[in-house]
């Protein structure tokens, strides 16, 4: 009993509801990672283009173990965390920014010519090689992403592990079963960027506790309440609009989004 409390903490409930929280958000974080590897290297023929996603696919792997082992030493600076709410945030205002634009599918490519990092190397190395350091690049946010969004939900550091550990399983295993499921509930992603919005006001408010950590407000915020509540928030967020939509067929299944999620499938598949 002594073990599962050093590992879950002193709620061990809450610690087993957090670690489901985990394998939710970095599963559906790990597919749109995914969705987007492959999208950077649709430019490139067949031959090379299978390769870039495989240098790609090891990075992630790599980067996420890097994260692994600095977890622990992360936490302890207590400017990453608003930094890493305020990056969380512009991911899901970013996310909401694309969605309501008319120019919904242009947004779905990435285009590589806008970045610095592909600009500044392309000359020097290439198409080839300029696109694997722009992926691998990628790679290394999206490993960021894994370790804020496992600190948004604890400060217990082994439940930290637990979370960016998740996060490399996820890429290999966990990920392809939700493809499927957000083949089927499109709308999925959707309530990921909100979660993760709802995170990033979550660990941007460490700004206050930093400053003022005897306010009743700080008490609240980093409160066992608080941490409870944003989990069943997490799940339940999941939960209700899939059995509505089974139920009432509301939300509406929609098919637009099928070929991100074949695209994902795809790289899942080469891992």
């Amino acid at each position: 009993m002594d073990f599962l409390h050093t590992i879950l903490g002193d709620d061990i409930q809450a610690g087993l509801l957090i670690i489901l929280n985990l394998i939710v958000i970095e599963s559906l974080l790990s597919v749109d990672n995914a969705a987007v590897l492959a999208t950077m290297v649709m430019d490139l023929p067949k031959s090379q283009r299978e390769k870039a996603l495989k240098y790609g696919i090891i990075g992630a792997y790599v980067f996420r173990g890097i994260c692994l082992f600095l977890a622990a030493w992360l936490v302890k600076i207590w400017w990453l965390k608003p930094l890493g709410g305020l990056y969380l945030l512009y991911l899901a205002f970013d996310y909401f920014r694309k969605k309501n634009s008319k120019k919904n599918e242009e947004e779905e490519e990435v285009d590589k010519s806008k970045s610095w990092i592909y600009k500044s190397t392309v000359g020097l190395v290439g198409n080839f090689w300029a696109t694997v350091a722009l992926v691998e690049v990628m790679d290394l946010a999206f490993s960021i992403d894994n370790v804020f969004a496992a600190v948004a939900f604890t400060d217990h550091i082994w439940l930290i592990y637990i979370g960016v550990f998740i996060g490399i399983l996820a890429m290999r295993f966990v990920a392809q079963a939700f493809v499927k499921l957000m083949e089927k509930f499109t709308f999925l992603e959707t309530v990921a960027f909100i979660v993760i919005g709802v995170l990033g006001i979550k660990l941007t408010s460490s700004i206050f506790t930093h400053f003022y950590p005897e306010s009743p407000i700080s008490h609240a915020i980093e409160g066992e309440k608080t941490d409870l509540f944003v989990s069943v928030f997490t799940v339940a967020i999941f939960i209700t609009p899939v059995l509505t939509s089974l139920l009432f067929n509301y939300p509406k299944k929609h098919k637009s989004d099928v070929l991100i999620a074949e695209k994902a499938e795809d790289v899942l598949d080469k891992s």
